[in-house]
């Protein structure tokens, strides 16, 4: 924000990532308002031209802020942006322009299920003529590069789905009065679809023509790359054998488990197994109206269907067709196997994480009980993590992939559970289950609206917290009877989200008055435990497998048996109004919260175990780490000399996830570290990066940073000038590989070196007294020191005069200046004397000046032959002074010993790094 009047302004800049929470709020004295809340201050805009249009934009971009506090992919979508640049305003128009692209294909996806990279092209209003009840539906065409999808206004009245890949002739039929434009598409399974009232339906049919000619070039290369996982023996059915060997000799389940360990009743038939027939006699009727497979119009019958079970051997094949998972799988042929290929073999966190939970995933069912279904299990789980490194494996997807492979191949399982994490339970299983947290906030907003008697006793006792994480991690599978559960998940890959807010609240209504009863979470708990334990599923063919729940539960008196379809045309009846457009508002106000939440504890925990190995205060800190991050989060925008995923790792401790490479670490040596000064400043960054960066990876994470500014800033005596002898001790130097600036010659260094010695070394005398006392003060509080002192190497020559060069720059800006370069002159003309007496005695042991061998008696002698300092331009490698020696003559000088002795104000760095930031 930028205010300017009758020479006076005002600037206010907040960055996104720093934003708690958007709001679009009106008052009596102004009816349009947008604040914005960080975790400082509050902030209230009005007086808009078009306030709509202005909130959605900044819900946009804080939206995409907060994934890059997520991830890394954050980073991926805002270099997708157009820049603004400088004296351009008509950009701002292209970036909405983009920022509104981008929304509406993330709508699209949503919508029609298709995967995450799929950008819509176009849309345009259009009929579509359905056979089933011939009718011309009014409503809307999707045209994107891989897929043409139609949604009538009527919500659920009908929905329809073509993949380019599946079209076979796109041709335009002749208009008439009845049927104006008319549009015809054929597919390979013999289906037409006659769209009609089309605007531009010659431009059309052309972007259509140009997607079908790309998709038919890319099937074409498909089947060349990958040819051998396409074609198939077809003289052996599937039935045949329970495994599927690939041309690399990787086994893979052909079929799924469920078929394999079905434990049917003893009866050849009863009226369970009646009901089951009678339900697929319906979908097959429904299939031979509407059709079948990716094309089917998808109706309100369809999904009434789905509410009455979906009968247990067509469930792979419509958790497949609901959930999108069929594209992706037709899409990549042959790419499972290779991952498992490739991931075999292989350990790291994820696997051992895997292994650990294989046999607590659905331990009850025999598909699990013997090594078939865990190796199974253990395939498609790793060959996930493998993709997805980010998400890797959490707690919860053991128990979900277990599911899909009962009732689905091993393959269809691998990309149910792709469809899962990746799309309709967005960052639920990452290492922060964030999209669980976001979706907790959400329902408990819901819960507010929709039960409100019960809001207000629930959160006093934190049950909604409790019971949502574990409710919508494993969608009802783990606190629900199995067959039970299942249904939920039909309905879930039918509906979304949605079903699972609509159970959830169903279950908190129908236990309204038990649950004011209660006095205490414990109570609450085991109300809703008995509830969920007690929902059955009468139709069900499989005998019923015993629930953890029921198993631990020592209740005497059995809970009354709770019908599942009765309770979800239940939840349908009381919730069904929540729609998905109001879920995805609810989730960007609570990813604000939740993720700033989270941001907030990672920083608690940081600061908490650092602050023991530190000088700095709590706040100082916590302070340091945001600069920190902002330094990082900013570079990864801006770009550097690696990418953002090199510099944040979610899956590493709090402490190592964050990195900066040189260029941020220059930036912020500049702002913070009390001796930057001068051109040598980023010479010295350069020396104090490779210094910390202890396993040479050209990263630095906080702790490290922290260590070396600690020492600089709030270090004794000793720590500070052991850290500047330390960097200067490391062998020679890569600066370009830093890309830090070119070196001078040793040669240039060395002259002009012996030059400026020469020059200053008749200033003033010091009082031999006043030294003496200096170097016994520091023998006295560091003998405890001495140790660790003698173990640093030796200076040698070219790093002694690199170590001078330093210091004369290290002053440029102190109000001692003059002082401090007489002091620096003098220490350098005794220790190149005290290295050249070593070096002609021909020993760097028997000459060292040791300080605690300094009495009262003892005068300190610097000899007057100036002459005796040989003036080579060369190196002289036998020449070196040890840290003891550096540390004594520096001793003798009060004006160094005052400058590296002065308090560094922390704080007041802090505050000037920042508002030189903003």
């Amino acid at each position: 924000f930028f205010f300017f009047f009758c020479f006076c302004s005002a600037k206010l800049v907040i960055r996104w990532v720093d934003i708690t929470q958007l709001e679009k709020n009106a008052t009596l004295l102004f009816p349009d308002m947008i604040k914005v809340s960080t975790r400082s201050s509050e902030h209230f805009f009005s007086v808009f031209l078009n306030i709509s249009e202005t909130f959605k934009l900044m819900e946009q971009l804080a939206n995409i802020a907060m994934r890059q506090l997520l991830d890394n992919e954050g980073f991926e979508q805002d270099r997708s942006l157009p820049k603004l640049k400088k004296k351009s305003p008509k950009k701002v128009s292209a970036l909405k322009r983009d920022l509104d692209a981008r929304a509406k294909s993330e709508r699209y996806r949503a919508l029609f299920r298709l995967p995450k990279d799929e950008k819509l092209d176009g849309h345009t209003d259009c009929t579509l003529w359905t056979p089933f009840n011939k009718m011309h539906i009014l409503g809307q065409m999707f045209v994107s590069t891989n897929y043409i999808c139609f949604t009538s206004k009527e919500e659920n009245l009908c929905s329809l789905i073509i993949p380019l890949r599946e079209v076979t002739i796109v041709e335009k039929a002749d208009s008439s009065s009845v049927l104006p434009s008319p549009l015809s598409i054929s597919t390979k399974n013999r289906m037409t679809f006659l769209f009609a009232n089309l605007k531009d339906r010659d431009f059309l049919v052309q972007r259509i023509s140009d997607f079908l000619q790309q998709t038919t070039s890319k099937i074409y290369l498909e089947r060349n790359i990958s040819g051998s996982y396409i074609s198939s023996d077809d003289s052996e059915s599937e039935g045949e054998r329970q495994f599927n060997l690939n041309d690399n000799g990787i086994p893979t389940a052909t079929q799924a488990l469920m078929t394999m360990y079905r434990r049917r009743s003893p009866e050849e038939f009863n009226p369970k197994l009646a009901k089951e027939f009678l339900k697929e006699q319906a979908w097959k009727i429904h299939f031979a109206e509407y059709g079948q497979g990716v094309c089917m119009y998808r109706t309100e019958k369809t999904r009434d269907l789905v509410l009455k079970g979906i009968p247990e051997s067509m469930r792979g094949e419509l958790w497949l067709l609901f959930s999108g998972a069929i594209n992706e799988m037709a899409t990549h042929p042959g790419y499972y196997e290779d991952l498992v290929e490739k991931s075999m073999g292989k350990y790291n966190l994820a696997t051992e994480e895997i292994e650990r939970d294989l046999h607590r995933s659905l331990p009850e069912h025999p598909a699990f009980q013997n090594e078939m279904g865990i190796a199974a299990l253990r395939r498609v789980l790793t060959a996930y993590a493998f993709r997805n490194p980010n998400i890797g494996y959490c707690q919860a997807m053991n128990i979900v992939t277990s599911v899909l492979l009962l009732y689905a191949k091993e393959e269809e399982a691998f990309w149910l559970l792709v469809a899962l994490c990746e799309r309709m339970l967005p960052d639920y299983y990452n290492t922060r289950v964030v999209g669980a947290l976001v979706d907790q906030g959400v329902f408990e907003e819901l819960a507010r609206d929709y039960v409100p008697q019960l809001y207000d006793c629930m959160q006093d006792l934190g049950v909604i917290s409790t019971i949502s994480l574990s409710w919508f991690l494993t969608l009802f599978l783990s606190v629900m009877p199995f067959e039970s559960a299942v249904v939920v998940v039909d309905c879930f890959f039918c509906e979304g989200i949605k079903v699972i807010f609509q159970l959830a609240l169903a279950v908190l209504d129908a236990n309204v008055d038990k649950l004011l009863n209660c006095k205490d979470d414990g109570e609450a708990m085991t109300v809703l435990g008995r509830y969920l334990d007690s929902v059955t599923n009468k139709d069900s063919t499989l005998p019923p497998i015993p629930h953890l729940h029921s198993l631990l539960s020592d209740d005497v008196e059995p809970y009354p048996e709770v019908d599942i379809f009765r309770l979800i045309r239940s939840s349908y009846e009381k919730f069904g109004s929540i729609r998905a457009d109001l879920i995805e508002q609810m989730r960007f106000k609570q990813r604000l919260k939740v993720i700033q939440t989270l941001e907030d504890t990672t920083k608690r925990n940081v600061v908490r175990t650092i602050v023991t190995e530190t000088s700095f205060t709590i706040d100082e800190l916590e302070e340091l780490y945001a600069l920190f991050k902002a330094e990082h989060l900013t570079s990864c925008y801006w770009g550097g000399n690696s990418n953002a995923t090199d510099r944040h790792d979610p899956s590493l401790p709090y402490l190592e996830q964050y990195r900066i490479d040189f260029e941020q670490f220059k930036g912020m040596f500049a702002l913070l570290f009390p001796w930057a000064c001068g051109t040598h400043s980023d010479v010295l960054a350069a020396r104090l990066f490779r210094l910390l960066d202890e396993n040479g990876d050209l990263l630095i994470n906080f702790r490290e940073f922290v260590s070396g500014l600690s020492a600089a800033c709030h270090g004794d005596l000793t720590e500070k000038l052991k850290l500047l002898y330390k960097m200067h001790v490391l062998p020679d130097m890569d600066f370009q590989s830093l890309k830090a600036p070119r070196q001078l010659s040793v040669a240039y260094v060395t002259n002009r070196l012996f030059i400026y010695v020469s020059c200053l070394f008749s200033w003033g005398k010091k009082s031999s007294q006043e030294n003496r006392n200096y170097l016994r003060m520091w023998s006295q509080e560091n003998k405890s020191k001495a140790k660790n002192a003698k173990d640093l190497p030796k200076l040698n020559q070219g790093q002694f005069i690199e170590l001078c060069k330093t210091m004369y720059n290290m002053f440029s800006e102190d109000p001692n200046e003059q002082d401090l370069y007489h002091a620096t002159a003098a220490v350098t003309s005794l220790l190149l004397e005290i290295g050249e007496v070593v070096l002609s005695a021909g020993s760097h042991d028997e000459e060292k000046l040791h300080c605690e061998d300094i009495g009262e008696d003892t005068v300190l002698v610097r000899s007057n032959h100036t002459t005796s300092l040989r003036r080579s331009t060369s190196i002289d490698r036998d020449w070196a002074i040890t840290f003891e020696q550096f540390l004594a003559s520096l001793l003798t000088e009060p004006a160094l010993v005052r400058y590296f002795d002065k308090p560094v104000s922390m704080m007041a760095r802090i505050t000037n790094a920042k508002n030189i930031r903003m």
